[in-house]
């Protein structure tokens, strides 16, 4: 089986189910955000909230007509299609039509400048680029260079001079389609890994590892037809989609939602009855603030059936759930950790059953195996610090087109994952931190994610990131970025006495009051903190020289 038979088998069992349903709480952004193809839904206006829906019928039709139109013009099994779009009901049937045709789907990252997006479709060797209406300025100022050899497809309205339309390319295909022969051994998907620690790296899997994913997502989170999953992040993640991936062999709905304020969150689980929800931890916050000072009231929502909130991507604060749980005492919690190369979430799953393990990622997740080593790659013994790798039908084929990097992260059958982790005595898996982002400071290993789990507990802090600094008698020291709540104020005095619960050395010797800046899958990107501060402390030691 291949990840298209699942959507192929939905539309013919359960044609008329309503599949995917997509949220724009703004007229703004619905004007933003226009499709010249609205005549195959029903779109019901509520101003100013924009919603339409698409059957698992007219998904698969959606999906077979675009596959039509780049068979049409020559794309097909092994060729390389990338996706440059905002959230919107259409990315997943664009990506479904990429897979038919027997080509591979590179789903890119929305934030990333013209320069970046040409280093991907290069290092992919992309052969045809599908873009929304937010990226003509972006695509149009590299259009002459990456055009050449490759399709550019436009979907959205007022088709740029430089591409194809994707309404016009799509409007007379058939919606059916006849498939190549494909097994679970075939190239299906590159995905670029976050960039938080370097620049992306193609990340290439099969069939058989989004297979995986959807297994182990229904697995974890019993997915059933009367579900229905409230898709918040950024689809060309792989955690975003592996979730819905769950909805996709449960066929069950999904609601794309296009904001991420407390109450456009509540008001979409609300008014679509979600049951289960993935937040990122900024977002759960901010649902809880909202509550608390009475800026939102859950008794004006219907919020019942909401059955699991589950969070990944980051570490979670212990204090975030038990506060969460306060409030809805009926949900369930849940947290998963993976990464693009493991096809996203799931590896490592704590599961609903172990709250009382907050902090934990969990035990292997279904499929999967576990295991921490040194530096030698010998297994540590329970307690100790070693690197996590991972085993299982899910693990990456390679970086494509990068042989270093894949001799590095593979060892056998085994993904490297560069995560410091340690095992309790219940068997738990704990995430310590990124490999490269330990700071030694007099010869002591800091681990940052300790300190900003500690931190986080502060009644005051929202969000804190703890990086290493170029220090020259120590050769570095740890800095703590911290975020403050909205509305509170918070001294270096009060957070150097909160301090006093951790050891001396693992105290934080520099203090900054700043934005956390996270990308849009909750990582902390600390490359960028490294570059703004250590260049601070660089020149402020050669002012004192």
């Amino acid at each position: 089986m291949i990840i298209t038979d699942l959507l192929e088998n939905n539309a013919r069992q359960f044609p008329d189910d309503v599949a995917l349903v997509e949220i724009n709480p703004t007229e703004k952004e619905t004007r933003r955000m226009t499709w010249r193809d609205y005549e195959l839904v029903e779109p019901t206006l509520r101003a100013p909230y924009y919603r339409r829906e698409i059957t698992w019928r007219v998904f698969d039709e959606k999906a077979n007509r675009f596959a039509n139109a780049l068979s049409a013009r020559g794309i097909g099994k092994g060729d390389k299609v990338a996706i440059l779009l905002m959230n919107c009901i259409e990315w997943l049937p664009i990506y479904f039509g990429i897979l038919k045709t027997g080509a591979l789907a590179v789903p890119l990252n929305y934030r990333y400048a013209a320069g970046e997006i040409t280093y991907c479709v290069e290092l992919a060797e992309v052969d045809a680029l599908v873009f929304g209406p937010e990226f003509i300025g972006r695509v149009e100022e590299i259009a002459e260079k990456i055009s050449e050899h490759r399709l550019l497809i436009y979907a959205g309205a007022g088709c740029p001079s430089f591409a194809e339309d994707y309404a016009e390319m799509t409007a007379e295909c058939s919606g059916v389609y006849r498939m190549p022969h494909l097994t679970e051994d075939d190239d299906a998907a590159i995905y670029f890994s976050s960039g938080t620690t370097g620049f992306p790296k193609a990340i290439l899997h099969t069939h058989r590892a989004l297979i995986h994913a959807c297994r182990v997502e229904q697995n974890h989170h019993a997915q059933t037809r009367e579900d229905v999953f409230l898709c918040i992040p950024p689809l060309y993640h792989t955690g975003a989609k592996m979730h819905w991936f769950g909805s996709l062999l449960s066929c069950s709905k999904a609601v794309i939602l296009k904001g991420t304020s407390p109450e456009t969150i509540l008001r979409a689980v609300s008014e679509e009855k979600c049951t289960i929800v993935w937040l990122l931890v900024p977002w759960a916050q901010d649902i809880l603030a909202a509550l608390d000072s009475g800026k939102l009231k859950k008794e004006d929502y219907n919020l019942d059936q909401w059955r699991l909130m589950h969070i990944g991507a980051q570490p979670v604060p212990k204090s975030l759930i038990k506060h969460w749980k306060e409030l809805f005492s009926h949900h369930d919690y849940d947290t998963n950790y993976g990464l693009s190369e493991s096809i996203g979430p799931g590896a490592v799953h704590l599961g609903v059953e172990n709250v009382h393990k907050v902090g934990a990622i969990g035990k292997a997740g279904f499929g999967w195996k576990c295991k921490i080593v040194d530096a030698e790659g010998e297994t540590v013994t329970r307690g100790e610090v070693g690197e996590l790798c991972l085993c299982g039908p899910g693990v990456m084929k390679c970086y494509y087109n990068d042989e270093a990097s894949t001799a590095a992260t593979l060892k056998g059958e085994w993904l490297c994952t560069g995560d410091m982790a340690m095992e309790d005595e219940d068997g738990f898996i704990f995430l310590v931190d990124r490999k490269k982002d330990v700071i030694i400071t007099g010869g002591e290993n800091l681990y940052p994610v300790e300190i900003e789990d500690f931190l986080s507990a502060h009644p005051k802090i929202k969000d804190v990131a703890v990086i290493g600094l170029p220090d020259a008698r120590l050769g570095e020291i740890a800095a703590a970025v911290i975020e403050v709540h909205e509305n509170m104020t918070c001294t270096e005095e009060e957070v150097m006495e909160f301090c006093q619960g951790l050891a001396r050395y693992k105290r934080p010797r520099r203090l900054i009051f700043a934005k956390v800046p996270r990308n849009p899958t909750g990582k902390i990107e600390k490359p960028k903190l490294r570059q703004m501060y250590g260049a601070e402390r660089l020149v402020a030691a050669q002012n004192n020289a």
